[in-house]
């Protein structure tokens, strides 16, 4: 597979031992299993790099950073530390409605189903222990920015019990309501042409912004932030210019 020249921009951080890229939406983190053609990161990293590593994953649809190694050892390193919870991970995640808390965490056990799907459930007898700490960054008119810090790292884990709450995911299709943003479902008087509209963020609104761990070559404790993609920027930009009014509390956009 041919690396694209758009991979030096996503590099977030890059040394002797690990590269940190911040993951567009839309792209695998590794083959599919069923259909291992499909474009994917580590594809384009071993067209690049002689020796690398996936640590962990982003779902298809899901942007920000990620981490790979660039060594045997610093992979032993890292994913000790993922496996031990000593990874700290937040992503910002844009939801339907209201919640009526501010801060709460979800501990609800999930099960994966099997399949092609990769859907998961919540199984409250068999699951596996699950939690993710919710907090609310900004409440936006119909929809809220939330941050989200799973301590635990099931497949589809925020999305999961985002959805258990009664508050899906913005444009998640599997566990919630699947249909994109778009500027005139909450824009006033919006005089525009419905047919030809394009969405603001047609894909699952879920960013990882930020990962901290210890460095597996230095011990040194560093934390890398990435930057909102072009989609999830200008859906909470356009969201605090028509709904702000109703916002609690402001963040800036990374």
């Amino acid at each position: 597979m041919k690396v694209p020249p758009k991979l030096r921009s996503l590099i977030l951080h890059q040394d002797n031992e690990l590269l940190a890229l911040n993951k567009p939406a839309g792209i695998l983190t590794i083959p599919d299993r069923y259909e291992p053609e499909q474009e994917n990161l580590l594809d384009w990293l071993r067209g690049k790099f002689p020796t690398i590593f996936p640590v962990h994953r982003l779902d298809r649809e899901t942007s920000g950073i990620i981490l790979f190694a660039r060594t045997p050892e610093a992979h032993r390193s890292l994913n000790e530390q993922f496996q031990q919870r000593e990874v700290e991970k937040i992503y910002h995640v844009l939801v339907e409605g209201q919640p009526a808390w501010e801060e709460e965490t979800i501990t609800y056990p999930l099960a994966a189903s099997r399949g092609r799907a990769h859907r998961t459930r919540v199984d409250m007898s068999r699951g596996k222990p699950s939690i993710t700490h919710f907090r609310v960054l900004e409440r936006l008119g119909p929809y809220t920015l939330l941050e989200a810090r799973p301590e635990t790292g099931r497949t589809h884990q925020i999305r999961v019990h985002a959805a258990s709450m009664g508050h899906p995911v913005v444009a998640d299709a599997l566990y919630g309501y699947g249909k994109p943003l778009f500027l005139s479902s909450f824009k006033r008087n919006y005089r525009g042409d419905r047919e030809t509209e394009r969405p603001l963020l047609a894909r699952t609104g879920l960013h990882a912004h930020r990962l901290t761990f210890t460095h597996p070559a230095t011990g040194e404790r560093i934390s890398l932030e990435a930057p909102y993609p072009k989609d999830f920027k200008a859906s909470v930009y356009q969201l605090r210019k028509w709904q702000g009014q109703h916002s609690l509390s402001r963040y800036d956009l990374p």
